[in-house]
């Protein structure tokens, strides 16, 4: 199943990830489009503002189907190899899943002052609708 990542592309943070991300999976899980592509967004019904409560991941076959904030975050992390045991472990923890919230909503709203701001936006190597993953017996 493929799904698409909602990052901003202006973030030292957000791009850092996602470049991060790209490298790891290849296009065969995600394809990702940056916060500042906003024609492309309005085909999902995201606005500039829905934006402000930070990444979007939407399941591509099923564009109902959304996670948003440390949410989001945390559904990529289980689509990777082991992610599923790393975040039963984060969520059985006493506390961490609220303290992963209140990071996730404290980087979120200074991720400019925290860790800069691109002079130019990115835009991802496996942009949505990408096919680059659909000759790998896993990827859909």
């Amino acid at each position: 199943m493929k799904y698409h990542i909602i990052y901003d592309g202006n973030c030292n943070l957000c791009v850092t990830f996602t470049q991060l991300l790209e490298t790891f999976d290849g296009g065969k899980i995600f394809d990702y489009i940056s916060m500042q592509q906003e024609e492309i967004l309005k085909q999902f019904g995201i606005t500039p503002k829905d934006c402000e409560m930070g990444m979007i991941l939407i399941q591509a076959e099923n564009p109902e189907k959304r996670w948003q904030g440390s949410e989001a975050a945390e559904e990529i992390i289980k689509l990777l190899p082991m992610g599923k045991a790393f975040i039963t472990a984060y969520r059985i923890l006493p506390g961490m899943k609220l303290f992963g919230d209140l990071s996730y909503e404290q980087i979120r709203d200074n991720r400019y002052d925290w860790f800069g701001r691109r002079k130019s936006t990115y835009h991802s190597t496996y942009p949505v609708g990408c096919n680059q993953g659909k000759n790998y017996p896993d990827a859909n």
